[in-house]
């Protein structure tokens, strides 16, 4: 038997009674029986069924072909085939039978043509111009459309209201070059209000010569995996995008920027007045009373809207709002615009979001105030985090038609999860951060303190909003005999601990510093104490962390009188000083250990400056960042400190706008010192021979240059405790005595000698005939103590002037 696919089509001639009159050739190709063998016989005899209804003997007056029917073939086996009835009319209109074609419903013309027909995905045939020539009826129902009413059409001026330029263009593109082509595609289909995604292949028809005859194509519509990537590309995008900053506005703007216009055309963020401080939310946030939040973000899609932010502002939410109801219930509420259908019932509009069902239990879908607006609809979400309800989040479309779906509603809800718990992170990280500003504010000097060996200024400025506050310090401490201790200092780590850990160290320079010890000896002792904090932070058990601990400390002590500079650092970076020629004063000193090391020796280094010299202390976060080296700031710090003005105060504000790294990562501190001289003329020094009767002598030359000076009110207290003084140098200490006055903003005298024991204040008794000198001393002044040196000590007082 020869191939179904080269069977052709049989053709049968039957008369008004059923009987064949007629046949052909083909017809014994198909089937077997020849003529001779059909012709006068019922057709009928042809079948092994029933007849089916239309069978001739039965017809009526169309031509659709029925299959398939199983055909009795001669061999007694059966064939199923596609019958198609035509009828045949006489002159006289009378009936004269019918025409039946055969074909083998195998044959690949025939199956495919059903294949396609019934295929669930559009398919079409158009020729080089756009003119429909064939469409199945998948497509038929995606254009509205019926077969009839399309062919020979141009597609584009058939539906010139559908937004699907890209597709046509594609189509013409096909029939010009030839080349295949896949489209995704997002438009309407007609009589549909919500945007499909479609999937489409093209590709050219040739003939037998290669000649494009038509272009073919098919699509499917794959809206639920188009718009379920889009939701993924949006979580995507929410990832990289929310949370980017510790810092709760922005993180606010930034999920109202991704949600739009992506997923919404309108997105506001409403907060609680405490999360935007940084304080802990309102424990009871939502009565039966207005809730008032503020409008932490709000972002829409219209082009005429002010994309800056603006600071946050108060709303109000009454409490029958949907807000309200929102942050009462701790449930999401979705809100759909809704028109009058035919029966008067509320349906959903503009068409119908989804499948009520998938939406989750009591959610309340239609709200007829919604078209009002001017929108399809809103989600509104409670935002909450760790179980504390921050604010409320509500998600609004107007310029699109599509109104939300269930899968809308879990993506706004994953969406505000995210944001919540950045913005909870960014409220907990700025309360930390408050509240180590206030500490190491209220640690640091809050001015500077009067002196006139040194002009000073400073600037400090914390660490960026998206890191935490580090332990840099500075000081200026004035010292006896007119001195000034400048102290520049940074604590290894950052946060609360750095800042207390700050304040321990800078109170114990302090205190040493009070001690008049010299710079190396007042770093030994500060790394000692560096030392034991940080014992004293080791943890109880493994599961209690332990702060870091180090530290690093400039300490350096100028001497107007002699306009020498004493100077030792625990691994902090040396002072910048340039002469008042301009030149870069050289380093001699070597940096000692980091503070916390310990069993390392400090070393102080002396050096002589002239007057007008400047000294520029600062901290690593003002020259280094991830971006530059400290060399490179250091070089930029010495072009500004050589700008040559005046103001030491310009300077400071000139060095930390140009210095200062753009993206910094730790606290920065500068400390500038420019170096005053004391005029020789408001020294006066004495040697004083070891004898008590050189004890008057001494009252006179005190009294004298006081008066030489025009303090003659300070006259007689400076004559009391230059006798004491030097009473006591003389019965218990040693020689060489010498005995200095110093005119600064107060009137101070110096007794030195060459003993290393420090006097002390004590109760006298009524009738002891000693112990009164110091008690006496301590009540006349302002300030009295003793400082120790390589050749002895020295007992000074204080006067103000």
């Amino acid at each position: 038997m020869a191939d179904k696919q080269d069977f052709p089509t049989a053709v049968v001639v039957v008369a008004p009674d059923g009987v064949v009159s007629g046949w052909s050739e083909a017809g014994r190709l198909l089937l077997g029986w020849a003529a001779e063998d059909t012709v006068g016989r019922p057709v009928t005899d042809l079948l092994v069924d029933p007849p089916p209804t239309g069978f001739p003997g039965s017809f009526g007056t169309g031509s659709q072909p029925t299959g398939p029917i199983a055909l009795r073939h001669r061999d007694g086996s059966t064939m199923d085939a596609v019958v198609a009835t035509h009828p045949l009319f006489a002159s006289d209109g009378q009936a004269g039978g019918h025409v039946v074609t055969v074909q083998c419903w195998g044959r690949r013309p025939v199956i495919a043509d059903r294949a396609f027909e019934q295929c669930p995905f559009a398919l079409g045939v158009y020729d080089p111009e756009l003119r429909f020539l064939w469409v199945n009826a998948s497509a038929c129902r995606v254009m509205a459309h019926s077969e009839e009413q399309v062919l020979g059409e141009k597609y584009r001026e058939l539906f010139p209201e559908l937004d699907d330029q890209a597709y046509t263009d594609q189509l013409s593109e096909v029939a010009r070059t030839g080349e295949p082509a896949r489209l995704i595609t997002v438009f309407r289909p007609l009589g549909s209000n919500y945007a499909n995604a479609w999937a489409t292949s093209m590709w050219p028809v040739r003939d037998a010569q290669g000649r494009i005859r038509a272009v073919a194509n098919w699509g499917f519509d794959m809206s639920a995996e188009y718009w379920a990537r889009q939701r993924l590309l949006l979580l995507n995008d929410a990832g990289a995008g929310i949370g980017r900053t510790l810092d709760v506005l922005g993180t606010a703007r930034e999920l109202a920027s991704t949600s739009v216009p992506g997923f919404a055309d309108l997105v506001t963020v409403d907060l609680f007045d405490e999360v935007l401080r940084g304080e802990e939310p309102p424990a009871s946030p939502v009565t039966g009373d207005t809730v008032t939040l503020a409008r932490a973000a709000e972002n829409s899609a219209k082009e005429d809207t002010d994309p800056s932010p603006g600071p946050p502002v108060p709303v109000h939410h009454a409490p029958d709002s949907v807000a309200a109801r929102c942050m009462i219930t701790a449930r999401s509420t979705v809100q759909l615009a809704a028109e009058p259908g035919p029966g008067g019932e509320w349906a959903f509009g503009p068409g119908l979001a989804a499948d009520p069902a998938h939406w989750p239990p009591g959610t309340p879908l239609i709200d007829e105030t919604m078209t009002a607006e001017g929108l399809t609809g809103r989600i509104t979400v409670p935002l909450r985090a760790r179980g504390a309800l921050l604010g409320v989040v509500a998600f609004s479309r107007s310029d699109r038609p599509e109104a939300f779906t269930a899968d809308d509603l879990i993506l706004a809800e994953e969406l505000t999860a995210k944001a919540a718990v950045a913005i909870d992170n960014a409220r907990r990280y700025s309360r930390e951060r408050t509240t180590a500003l206030t500490l190491q504010r209220s640690l640091l000097p809050q001015r500077l303190p009067s002196q006139e060996a040194l002009e000073v200024a400073s600037r400090y400025l914390p660490a960026g909003s998206g890191s935490e506050v580090g332990g840099d310090w500075f000081d200026v401490i004035p010292l006896s005999g007119a001195r000034v201790a400048l102290v520049v200092g940074d604590v290894v780590g950052h946060g609360l601990h750095a800042s207390a850990s700050m304040g321990r160290l800078r109170t114990a320079v302090r205190t040493l510093a009070d001690v008049d010890l010299p710079p190396d000896e007042l770093l030994t002792h500060l790394d000692d104490l560096v030392i034991h904090l940080a014992s004293d932070l080791q943890p109880d058990s493994r599961f209690q962390p332990a702060g870091e601990s180090g530290a690093t400390c400039l300490y350096t002590v100028y001497d107007p009188v002699s306009r020498r500079c004493t100077l030792a650092s625990a691994g902090h970076p040396l002072p910048l000083i340039v002469l008042p020629d301009g030149t870069v004063h050289p380093e001699t000193a070597r940096p000692g250990p980091p503070l916390g090391i310990g069993g390392l020796p400090f070393e102080a280094t002396e050096f002589e400056l002239p007057e007008g010299s400047l000294l520029a202390l600062y901290t690593d976060g003002l020259v280094r960042s991830r971006e530059r080296d400290a060399d490179e700031g250091i070089s930029e710090l010495l072009r500004v400190l050589n700008q040559g003005t005046t103001s030491l105060e310009t300077l400071c504000d000139t060095a930390m706008e140009t210095v200062l790294p753009g993206h910094r990562t730790d606290d920065a501190a500068l400390l500038l010192a420019r170096t005053h001289a004391l005029e020789p003329h408001h020294v006066a020094d004495w040697d004083v021979g070891p004898d008590t009767a050189q004890v008057p002598h001494a009252r006179k030359f005190a009294v004298d240059q006081v008066e030489a000076w025009g303090l003659e009110e300070a006259a007689f207290v400076t004559e009391l405790v230059v006798s004491e003084l030097v009473t006591n140098a003389i019965r218990y200490g040693e020689p060489p005595i010498r005995l200095r006055l110093i005119r600064d903003t107060s009137l101070i005298c110096e007794v030195s000698d060459a003993s290393d024991t420090a006097p002390h204040l004590r109760r006298a008794r009524a009738f002891d005939e000693g112990g009164r000198g110091l008690l006496l001393v301590a009540q006349l002044t302002q300030g009295w103590g003793t400082r120790h040196s390589t050749h002895g000590k020295t007992i000074w007082c204080a006067q103000t002037l």
